[in-house]
């Protein structure tokens, strides 16, 4: 059985890549801590006063992302680590994000995707 804070927050994550969820600043207002912030793949820092209005402006397809190799960690009596990888518009990246308890819910307090260079032959290692 999945620890009921890990379940929540999975389905927190999944909600905030959902376009009805980054469509409402309501709905990112109650996914989103009051001191999230993000590292975007870019390498950019985001504040949440900065986050929200970018991905009310986005218009890339976010319900064609597919998410695996997801993996939970308990990095506290309230917080939990979410990690996985991100399929999304042929790109693909490694996403972890942190979420908090908050009463009968869960909030993501910190987000980071880091983008995968897709190996190609030339880039084998060398053993």
């Amino acid at each position: 059985m999945m620890d009921p804070l890990v379940a929540l927050a999975w389905r927190g994550e999944e909600a905030l890549l959902s376009p009805r969820v980054r469509s409402s600043s309501r709905l990112l207002d109650e996914h989103l801590a009051p001191d999230f912030s993000e590292i975007g793949q870019s390498g950019r820092l985001w504040s949440r006063a900065e986050i929200i209005p970018a991905l009310l402006d986005e218009t890339a397809a976010a319900s064609e992302a597919t998410m695996s190799d997801r993996e939970a960690r308990s990095t506290g009596p309230e917080t939990v680590l979410l990690t996985y990888r991100l399929q999304l518009d042929g790109r693909q990246s490694w996403r972890s994000s942190l979420w908090r308890r908050e009463g009968d819910t869960a909030q993501c307090f910190f987000h980071q995707g880091t983008t995968i260079q897709l190996a190609s032959v030339d880039d084998e290692p060398a053993s």
